[in-house]
């Protein structure tokens, strides 16, 4: 199994990942905006449970998610259906059930928490290069059509003009990989400077920019403030693990919009570097608090198990 097909199957909603034998393995929940019981199950994993050997009792797991306002049955049908769909797997002890992420799951899961939590840590030097993919598709063939578009797109790639898409990042191996391995039979990859480009001809119109910047202004908006009460200690461990998981939601939010654009292309005062201190501030800072009521909540199931729980950080990460 390829790490780019497993990865763009996360994130880009196609909600499967494929054995190495074409077969499905795991059907892991649809990426979308905002959080839901399942996304909410997996992101405690990822963020507390870094032991993948080590099982977390069900009840534990319905009450950390009753503290994000999931009744109890909506928390137990969440459960039930990520195991259903080979993301979870169960073990008993005698009549309590516990649960641990599948290996199948974990993998690529945890391949995507790195992103999230490594996004923007730096801007990377950029050569004033860029990545062009140029393919056809038969018409009859929409199903793959969208399929490299998705997975382009997951890559760091957007649309200049039909079936021209660009990056100034993209790796040309991992582009590459992804042609072949979906079966494209005519295809360009080539990495290059622009000689000339006019009007909506200039790579970096395939982007929205004013409204990536934006979006980043939202983040600062909505999380500065909170910052400022975790540096002045004004945040407790209930509130912490809440406003925790937030921070890292509402910034796996912003990789849809900015492939990670070189900060030379954007005009003076973008706002992208504030917001990334913002997140690593929160998440990082809230951290033993969001740990310290996970431990206190699965201890009322589990105290020998509830000392395992440790929390993920910007530079702890499990890959």
């Amino acid at each position: 199994m390829m790490d780019t097909q497993a990865e763009a199957a996360v994130e880009s909603a196609v909600g499967t990942v494929l054995g190495t034998g074409g077969e499905v393995a795991v059907d892991l929940p649809r990426v979308q905006v905002g959080s839901n019981p399942q996304h909410l199950v997996l992101g405690l994993f990822m963020d507390y449970w870094l032991d993948r050997d080590a099982y977390l009792p069900s009840a534990a797991m319905v009450e950390l998610l009753t503290e994000f306002d999931n009744t109890a049955p909506s928390a137990r049908a969440a459960i039930a259906r990520l195991a259903r769909r080979n993301v979870l797997e169960a073990t008993k002890k005698g009549r309590r059930t516990y649960y641990r992420l599948t290996e199948t799951a974990a993998r690529p899961l945890d391949q995507i928490q790195e992103r999230v939590v490594r996004f923007r840590a730096e801007d990377r030097p950029w050569d004033g290069a860029w990545t062009t993919v140029m393919f056809s598709v038969p018409e009859e063939r929409r199903d793959l059509r969208h399929v490299v578009r998705t997975r382009l797109r997951y890559l760091g790639y957007a649309p200049l003009y039909d079936n021209v898409w660009v990056s100034p990042r993209a790796d040309r191996d991992q582009s590459v990989e992804l042609l072949e391995s979906v079966g494209v039979a005519d295809a360009t990859v080539l990495r290059s400077e622009v000689t000339y480009a006019a009007g909506g001809g200039d790579p970096l119109t395939a982007w929205d920019v004013d409204a990536i910047e934006a979006r980043y202004a939202e983040y600062i908006a909505k999380f500065g403030p909170l910052l400022e009460r975790v540096e002045h200690g004004r945040v407790g461990a209930a509130e912490a693990l809440v406003a925790r998981t937030d921070v890292k939601e509402s910034w796996r939010e912003l990789l849809s919009v900015d492939p990670e654009l070189p900060e030379s292309l954007f005009p003076p005062g973008w706002p992208g570097r504030r917001a990334r201190r913002i997140f690593a501030g929160v998440y990082d800072g809230l951290g033993p608090l969001a740990e310290a009521r996970v431990r206190q909540l699965v201890a009322k199931h589990d105290p020998e198990l509830a000392l395992l729980a440790r929390h993920r950080t910007t530079t702890v990460t499990n890959v």
